[in-house]
């Protein structure tokens, strides 16, 4: 069971989080609404909309590396409630859509992103204009109970420089998606369903092991632990948990013959303190995703002071 939160951090307003699950989620407790339902509404605004076409051609000018692909879009989630209680649930379903990295540039990252957002305490309304891809990223814990931590690399899009936990998006390319397909077969859409689902948990070790080099057999499996998202453009990514049976000393070994290494400059394996001081230095997004672990890491501790308490 998991207990679930939507709730602004009390440190201020860099990340909300939308989900929480300290208890950690499995594949079966997590399920996809994936539907053109969930997709992003056009802006009423002409000029808005028009404008996103031209910050994707003033991005693209000057670099031949930008690429246009596909995402999965964040349209909420539902919670499924089997034994009535409000805080405690055994599955929750994700409501994805379909959009891509053209329409992020030019909604989420445009200096008119917050003209995009309509005013409203409803999430999914709040941001139905923007792009709003889902990306994730990965809580590593070495089998010394060190974090890794990437440093990002001063080429990259977003954030260069600071540090982030391991990640990137599920890609709807991995599932055969290209674009939205007749939704009348319902045998069909529940195998596309449950096909995005698994791409889910799969695309965060496709992303640990790309980005760090550890072996996927070194890997537990992932354990969704919720989503955050930061404030400043509106950006949400999901989080897992997951453990490395590998010594913090091994790591740096593996990180040299990463496949994405060139994403990031630096990798480091931290204690819990330390990581705590970087999160300064982390997107919205992700500094949400270490709260994510820290929620995570308080239930376990009281299910051990209540297994103590029981003895």
């Amino acid at each position: 069971m998991a207990k679930l939160a939507e709730e602004m951090n009390p440190e201020g307003s860099r990340y909300q989080l939308l989900l929480s699950c300290p208890s950690g989620l499995s594949p079966s407790q997590v399920s996809v609404d994936f539907s053109k339902s969930h997709d992003r509404i056009p802006h009423q605004d002409p000029g808005l909309e028009d404008s996103i076409s031209q910050v994707w051609e003033q991005r693209s000018q000057g670099n031949s590396s930008l690429f246009n692909g596909q995402k999965f879009r964040y349209g909420g989630y539902c919670l499924d409630d089997d034994d009535g209680s409000t805080n405690e649930v055994p599955h929750v379903c994700l409501r994805l859509g379909l959009t891509d990295y053209r329409t992020f540039v030019g909604t989420n990252l445009s200096s008119l992103w917050e003209k995009f957002l309509v005013t409203s305490e409803d999430d999914s309304v709040r941001c139905r204009h923007t792009s709003s891809p889902l990306g994730n990223g990965a809580v590593i814990e070495t089998s010394d109970k060190k974090i890794i931590v990437l440093r990002r690399s001063n080429n990259v899009g977003e954030f260069p420089g600071h540090y982030v936990f391991p990640g990137g998006h599920p890609e709807p390319t991995a599932v055969g998606i290209d674009y939205h397909q007749l939704e009348n077969n319902v045998q069909t859409g529940e195998v596309l369903n449950k096909k995005v689902t698994q791409e889910m948990f799969d695309s965060i070790i496709c992303e640990v092991v790309e980005e760090t080099g550890i072996p996927a057999s070194s890997l537990s499996s992932p354990l969704f632990i919720g989503i955050s998202r930061r404030e400043l453009n509106v950006r949400p990514a999901m989080f897992f948990y997951l453990k490395c049976s590998h010594h913090s000393d091994d790591i740096q070994r593996l990180y040299s013959s990463a496949e994405d290494g060139f994403e990031s400059t630096q990798l480091h394996t931290v204690s819990l303190d330390e990581l705590k001081m970087m999160t300064s230095r982390m997107p919205g997004c992700h500094h949400g995703g270490f709260a994510l672990y820290e929620l995570m890491l308080q239930r376990l501790k009281n299910t051990k002071e209540t297994s103590l308490i029981a003895t």
